[in-house]
């Protein structure tokens, strides 16, 4: 199996830690996660804006009961005011030991409540009261399509320092890429600037082409589609679903080398089909797993 520029120890160690993401109402998602991934593995589980808070603790509590780590999103814009989100926080936590979550503003125009940014959920304290003493914050190697570079820059650095200030232990996990460099560059740039919290790379897992596309221009892929169009090669493999061999092992290659860059896993987006990514994922690093020995032979 060709990995890019990284060898298949590269790719294994960065898949050490690999995360995939389902949506609470997808429930053979769900359950495809609860009986494909290794105990322990972290399940990110998206919550939109329909999406009631029994159905995110329901999906939470099926994935811990298989073993696994489930990592809600709490969206600033869909919680309707306080009291809501430390309702939800202790049900996550008490019924479906959630131990991490993810924290984000959300894309709603018109919030739900109070709340329309992740900064705000951060500094409520809400998540220590409730147990969950970690969290995840979502970045951009490649900007948004809707906020411009230096809001997203200061919006990073006010959240990473509120997270600190209340004690809270934080992962960064950055948009899918289709292409390595902005991944690299951008973990460069945080460690210029004395940030040394651990970035987790989001990639596309395999998915439906137009679901892909729609899903890239809104969040601001902008550079990745470039690379897309001027590599055709890559393209047909990427929105044909094929995986993520040569993005992911330029980023092996460069974490390996560069320890420093604190480039920590992996994040799948799946789109509906955790299976493709999670069936990659186990292949590749079972490539790097060295051959049984044999037995010794009868004196």
């Amino acid at each position: 199996m060709a990995h890019g520029t990284g060898t298949n120890g590269d790719l294994a160690a960065l898949l050490g830690e690999y995360s995939v993401e389902v949506t609470s109402r997808d429930t053979p998602a769900v359950e495809a996660a609860a009986s494909m991934m290794r105990a322990g593995t972290e399940v990110f589980v998206a919550n939109l804006p329909k999406e009631s808070a029994d159905m995110l603790v329901g999906a939470a509590r099926t994935l811990k009961r298989a073993g696994l780590s489930p990592v809600p999103h709490i969206v600033a814009r869909n919680i309707a005011g306080p009291r809501d989100l430390e309702e939800m926080l202790a049900r996550l936590a008490g019924e479906a030991g959630v131990e991490r979550a993810l924290v984000l503003g959300g894309d709603r125009d018109v919030p739900a409540g109070p709340f329309d940014a992740a900064l705000q959920l951060v500094e409520t304290g809400a998540f220590q009261r409730a147990g969950i003493g970690r969290i995840a914050i979502g970045c951009y190697p490649e900007g948004h399509a809707r906020i411009p570079d230096d809001i997203l820059a200061r919006a990073l650095r006010d959240k990473l320092a509120a997270a600190a200030e209340n004690g809270l232990d934080v992962l960064l996990v950055s948009q899918f890429v289709f292409d390595p460099r902005p991944v690299v560059a951008f973990a460069e740039s945080l460690r210029r600037e004395g940030i040394a919290t651990p970035l987790r790379v989001g990639v596309a897992g395999p998915a439906d082409r137009a679901r892909l596309i729609k899903y890239a221009l809104r969040c601001g892929v902008g550079a990745s589609l470039r690379i897309l169009r001027e590599r055709s090669e890559l393209a047909r493999n990427v929105l044909a679903g094929e995986t993520p061999d040569e993005i992911l092992g330029a980023i092996a290659a460069a974490a390996a080398e560069r320890p420093a860059l604190a480039i920590s896993g992996v994040h799948f987006f799946t789109f509906g089909n955790p299976a493709g990514s999670i069936s990659w994922a186990e292949e590749a690093r079972a490539a790097a797993a060295p051959p049984p020995l044999r037995a010794a032979a009868g004196r």
